[in-house]
């Protein structure tokens, strides 16, 4: 099927300020019988056309005006992804609404927090399990909410409260208040406000309770000009476009799955392809193979970790051949990235031969064949993780933004790759972009920079300088006097009683290049050496035991394993030898549990909590020194 493109005047379907949702109706106006959306239905892939997905669009809008929405209200959706999670999105932002994600592992009391500090009036719950985390509290612990709409219909026979809302009896609702009043979203849309704040996008409290940062229409216009619409930033400056693919898997709520997903799909006409899961999306990119793709870092080293598993589990000439393709691959990467990612006759020579022998089965299997663009971001990844990405012919370009700036900061741009580094700002912020002498932090000022905390005058000013820059918080240098290196969080950075400062992120993301370790944290600060917390890969360990007939009953038992130990210690000694004496680690202990977000170890995001995992295991920390 021939695809079309959009140009940014043609987004606009209205004299007024242009949304995602008015992106989002010009689509299905100019392209009807397109593809959107892609998600699965007991196993097969279902389309979803650009006109299909307007109709659902205005109609829940419609729906969400029956139920009293005005403008300003919120609308908390707390789902995996899903078609009906962006649906729901741009419906809020249509009515000039304010749509509140919830992470998908957000536990009852996170919950309660979040539609407390919002004040959400409409929840959405993708099914029993989410919509219990509001009804078994009393209807008193959340005054605000005054209806909960849920997807999925199974459990809900016997449930008995006033709140509750099938979804299509949701959209029956929607049907009835458009056939009353035809003209009323379109109404509500044409008076949009570039400051009108669209979505609160929690932040993941590793120090405190999160804070939900305000993003507003200009937000999202100036984060898609200057991220989606920037040519410089892709390889032969095509942007993205109707015939591009991408899987949808991280939750929608965090910024940076919002921007890829949802924003790359009003602006450009992708389409969404949504895994059945995070923990699905290997299969997911087998099955669709996308040509745009974004990971966060612990995507990209399970991958990485992933092949090398394989080929330890290969026949031995199989075995063998990967074995020298992946020394060839190291080599590749390591040539290229001396070259700012730019090809040299013998590195496409080398590839060329290499994509016939193993490339191409291997990056097939990856679900990753005819990825013309990756990306990695949200946090900081090992330079040998990219190395071996960039040899197998798949530039991963890493980038570097927050919430508060709607992501946009630095990227590194076809053919100026910088490994080690995020990149450089993008050319329309150069002047909006600094790191302050004195204290090495980050700082941007432009027109992507939140309206502030919901809620909470007092930390919003706090983020900000005298002189109106944002303070990210991070700690950065230039090299090369256009790249940026991320050292690490202010917050973060250890230092010693000898006066040492030390970055821990480089030495744990150095360490997470072992397929056997899952998570590490470094520990040192006022301390006279360095030490860490090491959780394994219960996987990848559990299945290099069972090779070398070593018995385990569950992940504790197998952390207390000698051989583990010994295992996860070669990791150690190796990531000691790439950093200086004082930055090396003399002891670590094994956690003796998978890290959890409900237990308060991890944030939704999946960081580590540090002070909350140090306080947790005092007396492990304690035995090392």
């Amino acid at each position: 099927m021939a695809v079309a493109t959009a140009s940014t005047a043609e987004t606009q379907s209205n004299p007024g300020q242009v949304t995602l949702a008015s992106r989002a109706k010009a689509w299905a106006e100019r392209h009807p019988d397109q593809v959107a959306m892609r998600q699965k239905d007991y196993g097969i892939w279902r389309e979803t056309t650009w006109a299909e997905t307007w109709e659902t669009v205005l109609t829940a809008a419609h729906g969400l005006l029956a139920l009293g929405v005005d403008v300003g209200d919120r609308v908390s959706i707390h789902s995996e992804d899903r078609k009906e999670w962006v649906l729901m999105d741009l419906a809020t932002v249509a009515v000039r609404a304010i749509t509140v994600g919830l992470y998908p592992t957000n536990p009852a009391p996170e919950v309660t927090y979040t539609l407390n500090d919002c004040g959400a009036k409409i929840h959405i719950a993708e099914d029993q399990e989410q919509a219990d985390k509001v009804l078994e509290q009393s209807p008193q612990t959340f005054p605000t909410v005054e209806k909960i709409i849920y997807l999925e219909p199974r459990g809900f026979s016997d449930y008995v409260d006033d709140r509750l809302l099938p979804w299509d009896d949701f959209l029956a609702l929607g049907a009835e208040h458009r056939s009353q009043h035809p003209d009323a979203v379109e109404k509500r849309m044409a008076a949009a406000e570039p400051d009108d704040v669209m979505t609160l996008v929690y932040t993941s409290g590793t120090t405190g309770p999160p804070k939900g940062a305000m993003l507003s229409n200009g937000n999202a216009e100036f984060a898609i000009e200057l991220i989606i619409n920037s040519p410089e930033r892709m390889p032969g400056g095509k942007l993205p476009n109707p015939g591009d693919q991408i899987v949808t898997y991280l939750p929608l709520c965090h910024v940076a799955e919002r921007l890829f997903s949802t924003w790359h799909l009003v602006a450009a006409g992708p389409v969404l392809n949504f895994a059945e899961s995070a923990d699905q999306v290997n299969i997911a990119l087998r099955e669709i193979q996308p040509t745009l793709f974004f990971a966060v870092p612990r995507i990209w080293e399970k991958l990485h970790a992933g092949v090398l598993i394989r080929g330890a589990d290969a026949s031995r000439f199989k075995k063998l051949l990967l074995d020298r393709s992946l020394d060839v691959a190291g080599w590749i990467g390591r040539k290229r990235v001396a070259n700012l990612g730019n090809w040299t006759p013998a590195t496409r020579v080398a590839y060329a031969i290499a994509w016939v022998l193993v490339f191409r089965a291997l990056r097939e299997r990856l679900g990753l064949r005819h990825c013309r663009y990756a990306a990695s971001g949200a946090a900081p990844i090992a330079p040998e993780v990219l190395e071996f990405f960039i040899g197998i012919g798949l530039n991963v370009y890493e980038l570097y933004g927050m919430t508060e700036n709607t992501a946009v900061a630095t990227s590194n741009l076809h053919g100026r790759m910088r490994l080690g580094t995020v990149g450089e700002p993008y050319p329309a912020i150069v002047d909006g972009f600094r790191i302050d002498e004195a204290t090495g932090e980050i700082q941007v000022k432009h027109d992507g920079v939140f309206a502030g905390y919901w809620g909470k005058p007092k930390q919003t000013a706090e983020t900000f300088t005298s002189d109106g820059w944002l303070r990210t918080g991070d700690v950065g240098e230039w090299v090369d006097g256009t790249f940026v290196r991320l050292v690490d969080r202010i917050k973060h950075i250890i230092i010693t009683s000898g006066g040492k400062n030390i970055s821990p992120s480089e030495i744990e993301n150095t360490l997470k290049t072992s397929p056997f370790i899952n998570e590490a944290m470094v520990i040192g600060d006022r301390r006279k050496y360095l030490t860490a917390l090491i959780a394994i890969e219960l996987d990848t360990v559990g299945n290099w035991a069972l090779k070398q007939n070593i018995p385990y009953t569950t992940y504790r038992d197998l952390t207390e394993k000698e051989e583990v130990v010994q295992l996860v210690k070669q990791a150690v000694d190796q990531t000691n030898e790439k950093f200086a004496r004082v930055e090396g680690l003399k002891d670590f202990r094994l956690i003796p549990k998978e890290l959890d977000h409900e237990d308060g170890e991890l944030t939704a995001t999946q960081k580590v909590k540090r002070s909350s995992v140090e306080d947790m295991y005092t007396e492990l920390v304690e035995s090392m020194y």
